[in-house]
C-alpha cells in the first residue's frame, strides 16, 4: 500500500523506482487524491490498482485480496494440530473453531508456530513483534502472552502450548 502524498518524495516516484527494481510486487495506492489524471499516472507508473478516501476496511481487503489472487499468491496455512494458522487471511482455529486475535497476537503466534519448539527469549519476541524502534518494558510481552494463554490453552493456569522458559522467555511447546 503506497500513499501519493509523501514527504520528501511523491509516491508516483517510489512506485517507479519499485517498479525498476521488482517487477513482481503488488502495489496499491492508496490517496486522497481523487483526480482522473492522478489515477492515470499511478497506474502507469506501475501501480496494480488505485484507491481512494474514504475508503471502506471491506473493499481495501478485497482489493488486497484480488491482487495477491492475480500475482499467483497462494494460501499459506501451518497446521500444527489442534491448531491451524492461515497467513492469508491471519486467522487461527483450535479443533476447527476460530480464536479471535488482536494483530498482536497473531504475530506472536505466528512466531511461535513458525519456530515450534524452539526457546524465544523476550528480546526475540519483542524486537520481532514490535520491532527494533520499539522503546517500551519488554514486559509488554508477558502481558500479551498472558493474554494468549487465555485465548488457547485448555487450562491457562497450566499451559501446555505456550510454555514459560523460566529466565529466558517462552516456547510454543509439543
Amino acid at each position: 500500500l503506497l500513499d501519493v502524498n509523501l514527504p520528501g518524495i511523491d509516491g508516483f516516484e517510489v512506485c517507479r523506482r519499485i517498479r525498476a527494481t521488482n517487477s513482481k510486487m503488488g502495489i496499491i495506492m492508496l490517496t486522497a487524491r481523487t483526480l482522473e489524471m492522478d489515477k492515470v499516472t499511478g497506474l502507469m507508473t506501475g501501480a496494480d490498482d488505485y484507491v481512494t478516501k474514504p475508503f471502506s476496511p471491506a473493499e481495501l481487503t478485497a482489493r488486497v485480496d484480488a491482487l495477491y489472487r492475480r500475482s499467483g499468491g497462494e494460501e499459506k496455512q501451518i497446521a500444527q494440530p489442534p491448531f491451524l494458522l492461515n497467513t492469508r487471511n491471519r486467522t487461527l482455529e483450535k479443533n476447527g473453531k476460530r480464536i479471535k486475535l488482536t494483530q498482536v497476537e497473531y504475530s506472536v503466534i505466528k512466531l511461535f508456530m513458525d519456530n515450534p519448539g524452539k526457546a524465544l527469549s523476550r528480546d526475540e519476541i519483542l524486537e520481532s513483534v514490535w520491532g527494533r524502534d520499539y522503546y517500551g518494558e519488554v514486559k509488554i510481552v508477558d502481558v500479551n502472552i498472558r493474554r494468549l494463554r487465555l485465548k488457547v490453552e485448555d487450562d491457562p493456569t497450566n499451559p501446555t502450548y505456550i510454555t514459560t522458559v523460566w529466565g529466558y522467555g517462552y516456547k510454543w511447546g509439543f
